[in-house]
């Protein structure tokens, strides 16, 4: 099932590190997950998300303002029922958790190439496998997993293709057009218009829109927390400067959370 990002060759699972017939080896942190991302892989010294960044998104998830989100994510991965699925890009692991939680009979993997996400998430469900790796050169067999879960997070095409068989599909919940509007307005002198569909444009000929739905409702930021883990968890925390991102701090404010569910399934050659 696993495979080796260096030559592809099948690994097998030692006591602390899995190994191939070539002689390349990876250990297993202490942790439990498993580092599959050689060096001559990474583009920066630590990649991914930083440890900040992966405390401020437990502390906002953990709150449960995102709670819908997660038990919608989990019923459509339970409809599909998949013997073996993976997590792309799982984060921290909110919401590869409860995929874990609706799929208990199931093979359940999950990466990210921020070791600090892994090393948090890897708590949430031992039963898992969990790796540090790269959506371009997932460690794993080619079409080894009946459902690709993707979760605000960029995928590789032509790699989740690879990975599925006939019948698989991806499960991606991304942004719609009004997703964080209010915080958006906050942050910017002009909002630009976000087009939720513009990904199914990059989409290979095996893969094809089966199903799609969308989920909107809005939360108060209340308190400072709120408003800060949720600034710090999102790309447009790292453009504001420290004046207008004090002004947004300082007022509580409703914001909209609007996502799009799509079910695109690998198609029988």
């Amino acid at each position: 099932m696993l495979v080796c990002p260096i030559c592809q060759a099948s690994l097998e699972r030692h006591e602390n590190a899995v190994k191939c017939p070539a002689g390349h080896s990876f250990d297993r942190a202490r942790q439990g997950y498993l580092n599959l991302l050689p060096v001559q892989h990474k583009k920066s010294r630590d990649p991914g998300d930083n440890a900040a960044m992966v405390e401020a998104r437990r502390q906002f998830l953990g709150a449960g303002h995102y709670a819908p989100l997660a038990k919608r994510l989990a019923e459509l991965a339970a409809e599909r029922a998949p013997a073996r699925w993976l997590d792309i890009g799982c984060g921290e692991g909110y919401y590869t958790a409860q995929l874990a939680e609706a799929l208990p009979g199931s093979d359940g993997y999950a990466l990210d190439i921020s070791r600090e996400a892994v090393k948090a998430a890897c708590r949430r469900a031992p039963q898992l496998t969990w790796m540090v790796a790269s959506m371009a050169r997932v460690p794993l067999a080619d079409a080894s997993c009946q459902l690709l879960a993707s979760v605000f997070s960029p995928i590789d095409w032509n790699e989740a293709a690879r990975l599925l068989p006939p019948g698989g599909g991806v499960l991606r919940l991304g942004p719609a057009r009004d997703h964080l509007l209010e915080l958006r307005e906050r942050l910017y002198d002009e909002v630009r218009e976000y087009v939720e569909d513009k990904h199914l444009a990059d989409l290979p000929a095996e893969l094809q829109l089966a199903h799609t739905e969308s989920l909107s409702f809005r939360i108060a930021l209340d308190t400072r927390e709120a408003r800060e883990t949720l600034l710090s968890m999102t790309p447009h925390g790292w453009r504001v400067n420290a004046e207008r991102r004090e002004r947004i701090l300082a007022e509580p404010f409703e914001v909209t959370v609007a996502v799009r569910y799509d079910w695109l399934e690998r198609q029988i050659p």
